[in-house]
């Protein structure tokens, strides 16, 4: 699932928490409503610089424990990226595989049929997920 950039609501952002078992305090919806909707890819430093202009006295630690909610809800999955010491947070849990820009830091998301993958590990091996990172320019 993939969440579009013309935003949910605040009650659409309430459904989607309660859907997930997830209690929707107003902390959550205001995070929700920047990760679900806005961000690409966010680090929880992103989010929180956001949260200070939108939502004023949220802690750190507050988007932190939302952010892990949020993770463990299955709504977004987080993303520790070899480039970078942060952790980054997706709001596509739908399979798919990443592209780093070099020369701009962007990642984007690309569809698993755009990459062919052909592992052969033999027996004793159960493939439960796949991360793929690619890494280049684009033009």
């Amino acid at each position: 699932m993939k969440f579009q950039s013309s935003c949910l609501s605040p009650s659409e952002i309430e459904t989607v928490l309660k859907n997930a078992g997830i209690n929707p305090t107003a902390q959550r919806i205001a995070i929700c409503r920047f990760v679900l909707c806005e961000a690409d890819h966010p680090s929880a430093e992103t989010i929180k610089q956001w949260i200070d202009r939108n939502f004023p006295k949220m802690s750190l630690a507050t988007v932190y424990n939302t952010l892990r909610v949020l993770v463990d809800g299955g709504l977004l999955k987080e993303l520790k990226v070899p480039h970078t010491e942060s952790v980054l947070y997706d709001n596509n849990v739908a399979e798919h595989y990443h592209f780093f820009d070099e020369q701009t830091g962007e990642l984007v998301d690309i569809a698993p049929e755009h990459v062919t993958l052909a592992p052969h590990l033999g027996e004793g091996f159960t493939i439960t997920g796949v991360d793929v990172l690619l890494r280049g320019t684009r033009t």
